[in-house]
């Protein structure tokens, strides 16, 4: 079993188009009701994904077995719920989803010093709608998404066809390290960057720290950039918290400059708080401990 994850997610399209059509046709909740199904289907079907999270459960949260069993469809059940918002939300329907911020101020400081600002979040949650509640700021917020470009293109291409245009822009990370321009370039124009911090994927320069008692691999590339960059650091989360509510964290950051492992040290810290919180919201369905055997 891949010990790093692999640069793509589960999925196809005929499954969004089947999400789409629910939301369109019968509304938010008929899709979550086909969720249902899918959800159980996964269980049984993605054996990888089924053993990582019920590692997490079983070993990391040290649940008893019959909580983690259950635990892994209901995480299934969440995080496919979380796609099926992230589709409404883009398709117009913002209004039927209501949320709460804590310490969003963070990021408008950022906005009125005028010098840019890193954001660095995780796979739990639900960061990708975070444009939409931050587009509500008093100051006008542009958002650079710093990424591989590895996800199944159809599955993009559809996304972007059926859903409002998404005024967030894509920095590619390059071999050549030509991004680190177009980050610099983003940053004096006052422009946010965001990136996850939990995904390191094989051949790239990696960060060890332990998470939830067992020591993993981070990518060093964020924490590297983060530690090095002269502006302002923040943690940025997402939560689901009921059906249609949100809860979105902003978090100050620990460490000195050049230092990335006290910046990586505190990231640690900040995400295992969320997922003490939620902890049914932590979606790296792979061998993130590198504990499972194939």
């Amino acid at each position: 079993m891949a010990t790093e994850w692999e640069g793509k997610s589960r999925g196809s399209v005929l499954g969004y188009k089947i999400f789409v059509f629910c939301i369109k046709k019968f509304g938010l909740y008929s899709a979550y009701f086909v969720l249902y199904f899918v959800a159980l289907y996964f269980c049984f079907f993605a054996k990888n994904s089924t053993q990582s999270i019920y590692y997490y459960f079983r070993k990391r949260r040290s649940y008893s077995w019959i909580k983690s069993i259950l635990n892994i469809y209901k995480s299934y059940y969440v995080f496919g719920q979380t796609i099926i918002d992230k589709i409404a939300i883009s398709s117009g329907l913002r209004n039927k989803f209501t949320y709460h911020s804590d310490g969003v101020e963070l990021i408008e400081k950022i906005l009125q010093e005028k010098k840019g600002g890193v954001l660095i979040s995780a796979h739990v949650g639900n960061f990708e709608i975070a444009e939409y509640f931050l587009n509500e700021l008093e100051e006008n917020v542009s958002i650079r998404v710093l990424t591989t470009d590895t996800e199944h293109s159809d599955i993009k291409d559809y996304i972007e066809s059926v859903t409002t245009k998404s005024s967030i822009k894509f920095i590619i990370i390059k071999d050549d390290l030509s991004h680190i321009f177009e980050i610099n370039a983003a940053l004096a124009r006052n422009e946010i960057i965001c990136m996850t911090g939990d995904r390191y994927v094989n051949e790239t320069k990696s960060l060890t720290h332990t998470l939830l008692g067992k020591e993993a691999k981070f990518p060093a590339g964020p924490f590297l950039l983060g530690s090095r960059l002269k502006v302002p650091v923040i943690f940025v989360y997402v939560m689901k918290e009921t059906s249609k509510h949100y809860h979105l964290y902003a978090r100050t950051t620990k460490g000195k400059h050049r230092d990335p492992n006290a910046l990586l040290k505190s990231y640690i810290e900040s995400l295992e708080w969320m997922l003490e919180k939620y902890p049914l919201q932590w979606f790296n369905y792979f061998n993130f401990w590198n504990d499972l055997k194939d």
